[in-house]
């Protein structure tokens, strides 16, 4: 018996497909703003890999599959030996980037963190150029993998905008996976139709679930998750340059396809079209390695730890401290009872507020179990209570804001309060560049020299401050700065 209601008519493929391929293939990116931004996001993100490399957890997921592969022309992992092939590197990379959650972010109704997608970006420009120049011929330059980051960074940041993947229970990184899939693709000189269908094979491809992300099963995968998508993007793209078919109505497809099977029969809705606005509006973690929704309250937290120092107090003498925050982070990061992880503390704005009110600070060690294990630190947790401002909720979608903000009132047993702290944009906020930029270029002088000495710091550094210099050098000269 035939099904009449089934066409076998082979569709035109998606207009989302056909926008994402078209923007990376045809848009001219002329603002001076995001290739500057790119740069700073470039050795921002290439830092935090440094100093993921301090941390064993990290270190033993990386290198080759079969131990003790090296791939001739392969692209370089930075701060390591190893020489890879294009996808095993960028999931290396990825991960390094990824690994103590310190690397930019973007907040909407999908949040995530663009940088992501430099894993497969410069993972296949190395490779790319390490053969062109085997070959004879031209290699990339760094201006061309900070024009990918800049569409990278567009894409997942422009669907992310009036898009919430987390509501339907996906995580963020399904988006890594389909820019870097896009911009991957373009580097490798896959035509328009090869495009599409690379990008449809990412859409297509199975989806993680964020359960990692959050109790009772918050672990160390969503440390190498973006690693994971934009390595698979890299294999991807290099299936779809061999001629591998596409599925052009990968999303619209009736019962078949990600909007009816994954995203509630919901088609996408964009706000904006695709340009340069993410890069230039990036945020940037420069201060502290803590989920983004809580960056201001940790600010606030420091400034409190000062207040309680000048007035002779201690966090004893507190009996309540209580957030006023946004509807997001609320979802997100508002826990109480046990964290069994540094994967679950850093994703707990109790913990984050709780550690700097303490000790007057907050690192990347502080979610470790030597510290964790201070009873004081949950003690104080106890403590704190997260409200909802609608006001603050209304700012964080404002595209003219986008503000991030927190505030805490700290009450004390003795009926005594301290005047409510309030900050509604942390350092690494657009509004806030003239100050954060200088603190970035300082965690990345930090993070180098974690890693390389003085000689070694210096060279990297002469061409990464300087946007003529880094724009012109081939990218395996970049590289190859950052072998140890």
């Amino acid at each position: 018996m035939s099904n009449l209601s089934s066409s076998t008519v082979r569709p035109k493929p998606d207009q989302v497909l056909v926008d994402i391929v078209d923007y990376v293939l045809n848009k001219r990116v002329t603002s001076k703003l995001a290739y500057e931004t790119a740069r700073n996001c470039l050795i921002d993100t290439l830092g935090c890999g440094l100093e993921a490399l301090e941390y064993p957890a990290c270190t033993k997921l990386l290198g080759p599959i079969v131990p003790g592969t090296v791939v001739p022309n392969g692209a370089k992992v930075p701060g390591t030996q190893f020489q890879l092939d294009p996808v095993q590197a960028a999931f290396n990379i990825g991960a390094m980037i990824r690994w103590l959650d310190f690397n930019d972010t973007w907040l909407a109704a999908e949040w995530g963190h663009p940088s992501d997608n430099l894993g497969g970006i410069l993972a296949t420009a190395d490779w790319l150029s390490r053969q062109a120049v085997a070959a004879g011929k031209p290699p990339l330059s760094m201006k061309d993998v900070l024009t990918a980051m800049i569409k990278a960074h567009e894409i997942q940041g422009c669907i992310a905008l009036e898009n919430s993947f987390n509501r339907v229970g996906l995580d963020h990184v399904v988006l890594v996976k389909v820019a870097s899939t896009a911009v991957v693709g373009q580097m490798l000189g896959l035509t328009r139709d090869e495009l599409i269908n690379a990008v449809s094979l990412a859409w297509v491809d199975g989806q993680s679930l964020r359960t990692y992300r959050h109790a009772p099963n918050t672990g160390s995968r969503k440390s190498w998750a973006a690693g994971d998508a934009t390595s698979r993007a890299v294999r991807l793209a290099l299936m779809a340059r061999t001629g591998e078919m596409g599925y052009p109505s990968v999303l619209t497809a009736k019962t078949w396809g990600f909007y009816d099977v994954l995203f509630k029969g919901q088609p996408f809705k964009f706000q904006r079209p695709y340009g340069s606005y993410v890069m230039e509006n990036v945020l940037f973690k420069i201060s502290y390695p803590a989920e983004f929704h809580s960056q201001t309250a940790v600010e606030c937290a420091m400034d409190i730890h000062r207040q309680l120092q000048k007035a002779g107090r201690s966090a004893d003498d507190i009996e309540k401290i209580t957030i006023r925050t946004h509807e997001a982070c609320i979802r997100i990061i508002d826990k109480q009872g046990p964290l069994d992880n540094p994967a679950d503390r850093d994703h707990c704005i109790q913990y984050m507020v709780a550690v700097p009110i303490l000790f007057g600070r907050l690192t990347a060690d502080d979610y470790e179990d030597h510290v964790a294990g201070d009873p004081r630190i949950d003690a104080l947790r106890a403590k704190i209570v997260c409200v909802e401002d609608p006001a603050f909720t209304q700012d964080y979608h404002d595209p003219d804001k986008r503000s991030i903000a927190n505030a805490m009132t700290v009450e004390f047993k003795d009926g005594k309060k301290l005047k409510e702290v309030v900050c509604e944009y942390p350092i690494g906020h657009k509004r806030r560049r003239k100050e954060g930029i200088p603190l970035l270029e300082a965690k990345f002088r930090t993070n180098l020299a974690r890693r390389f000495p003085a000689k070694q710091q210096q060279a990297i550094l002469d061409v990464s401050l300087d946007q003529t210099a880094l724009e012109a050098m081939p990218v395996q000269e970049y590289v190859d700065l950052y072998v140890i």
